[in-house]
This record gives C-alpha cells, structure tokens and sequence, in this order.
C-alpha cells in the first residue's frame, strides 16, 4: 500500500476511499491547511510519502525548479468527474502501482503516464 500526502484540493471521499483500502494517506486539509505547494513537497520528501494532487503546479516544482521529489508525485487530470467515477479510477492506478518512488503520474480519465523524475 502506498503512503500518501493528499493535497488540500484532493476531495475528502477520496482519501476517505484510499484509506478504507489500506493506504496511509496524510491530509493536508486537516493536516497543514494553507501551505504552500513548496511547502508539501519538502515535508513528503521528510515523511517519504507520494504526492497526490490535482495541482499542476508540483509538476512545475520537481521539473522546472528541480525541487526534490523523490518519493513521487500523482497528479490527478481527471477533469470534472463525479466523485463516484473519479475514486474508483484512482483507486485503480494506485493499485496498479501508479505511486512509485522518483516518478511523475498523470492519472487521467482513460490512461495513467508515468515519467521519472529528475
């Protein structure tokens, strides 16, 4: 099971979901609301956990700005589904294996793209 830290913007059902499967899953909205995306990532890397976001913006920081990442991020690019579609497919990819150490996913509606990190 993958050991998770949950963006603000992840919906509470969804980790609720994950949780009932067996991941351990840290909730930044009950955790550390309001810190920065920079911030997140920094204390996924201490805590060795996976991000998972709906935010582009992590793909921006471990790229662009060459912030640690190691641990894995899992950028959710599902649109605007129904919580009753969107937890079964992440459910899904994450028991496929979509959260590795040193990978960048993009889980999406029909697919799921995996890319090493720098």
């Amino acid at each position: 099971m993958a050991r998770l830290l949950a963006d603000e913007n992840v919906p509470g059902r969804l980790v609720e979901a994950l949780r009932a499967r067996g991941h351990d899953v840290w909730w930044a909205r009950t955790e550390a609301r309001g810190s920065a995306d920079e911030d997140l990532l920094g204390l996924a890397q201490i805590q060795a956990r996976v991000v998972l976001t709906m935010d582009k913006d992590f793909g921006v920081l471990a790229f662009r700005r060459r912030l640690p990442a190691g641990h894995g991020v899992v950028l959710l690019r599902v649109g605007h589904l129904r919580l009753s579609r969107l937890v079964p497919i992440v459910v899904e990819a994450l028991d496929r294996g979509a959260a590795q150490p040193g990978k960048f996913t993009v889980v999406e509606k029909e697919r799921v793209r995996i890319v090493p990190l720098p």
